[in-house]
């Protein structure tokens, strides 16, 4: 008897800029765990509109994030591939789960604490309850896992707990989703200072690399890349910026950590940057092709975006029907 996938469920906000950070981290497991899982996968456009958006901007970004997900190999024939404001049910589950969910528990959360004091001009409503949206986003398909790095720990232990509460509650509905941690993939982090996470929003377009840049600008940010006092490459924690650009070095090359450290002895920092870079512009290339071919037809990414919506609609209907008869709803 053939064992059940697991489903696991993962999903990126359509900001406009995603990081080989973000490609080292989640787009290239999601690629490797096709195979392995009930893959998931979710275009977040309704967790972005928690900070202001220009309406045009969110559209061509939803767009291209889609495009860029199938460019990195996510294939739509073997995963649920969809954009998140599509399938209503979210929204829908949210406003319920908000009903078991203690303000106390949202008003914890660090990551609200942490964007309240980056955005006090907009300390919305959807900035506290963002936590409850994703904890919807997983409960609504039965999910197993979630790949989960350390800036959402706190979100997936509420996704968990509002499982629990709900079921003990009312009677067993959702699964618990257990985190799921990838077996290799080291932390990338910032060019620029090699002591915080590469992130997209960081202010120096010098400290994080795009999937779009060009070989140039990848080029120009690896030359400028911090490094540490000495001349030995190699990874230890007195040497942050060394190991961070081997980290990166391993994950574009597909290489060791010791074997690249042994490739690259005797060799001088500024041959190693460049090494660095000519790894990840072979390796980006052929993704920044695709993608170029797949944002010239808008048809096939609208297809894409349809039959991924009915598909996971399908799947989140069934879970918000059971939930809203436990409830007590008339229908």
């Amino acid at each position: 008897m053939e064992q059940q996938k697991k489903v696991l469920f993962s999903g990126i906000q359509p900001t406009g800029i995603i990081t080989i950070g973000n490609y080292i981290g989640a787009l290239r497991n999601w690629v490797k765990l096709q195979d392995e899982c009930e893959c998931i996968y979710c275009v977040v456009d309704m967790h972005s509109i928690t900070a202001e958006q220009v309406p045009a901007q969110l559209r061509k970004n939803t767009l291209e994030l889609l495009a860029l997900y199938i460019a990195c190999g996510i294939d739509p024939k073997k995963c649920t591939l969809f954009v998140q404001s599509h399938v209503p049910a979210h929204a829908q589950l949210t406003w319920t789960l908000n009903t078991i969910t203690y303000v106390g528990e949202l008003s914890r959360m660090t990551q609200f604490k942490d964007k309240s004091r980056r955005h006090r001009e907009n300390i919305n409503m959807g900035l506290m309850d963002y936590p409850v949206l994703m904890a919807a986003d997983i409960l609504l398909y039965q999910t197993d896992i979630v790949p989960v790095g350390a800036d959402q720990k706190q979100h997936l232990e509420l996704a968990r707990g509002l499982a629990q509460r709900f079921n003990s509650r009312y009677n067993p509905t959702f699964k618990v989703p257990e985190p799921y941690i990838p077996r290799q993939g080291a932390r990338i982090m910032s060019l620029q200072n090699p002591l915080v996470k590469m992130s997209k929003s960081d202010e120096n377009p010098n400290s994080f690399v795009s999937l779009t840049d060009t070989p140039d600008d990848i080029a120009r940010k690896f030359k400028r890349a911090v490094t540490d006092s000495g001349s030995e490459i190699r990874a230890s924690e007195d040497k942050p910026g060394i190991t961070n650009l081997l980290n990166i070095y391993c994950a574009f090359s597909d290489k060791s950590l010791g074997q690249a450290e042994r490739e690259l002895e005797g060799a001088s920092y500024a041959q190693f940057k460049d090494m660095v870079a000519q790894a990840v512009i072979e390796k980006l290339q052929p993704i920044q092709r695709r993608l170029k071919e797949l944002l010239a037809d808008k048809a096939f990414l609208e297809q894409v975006m349809r039959e991924g919506a009915e598909r996971a609609g399908t799947i989140a209907n069934r879970t918000l029907s059971k939930v809203y008869r436990k409830i007590g709803f008339y229908g």
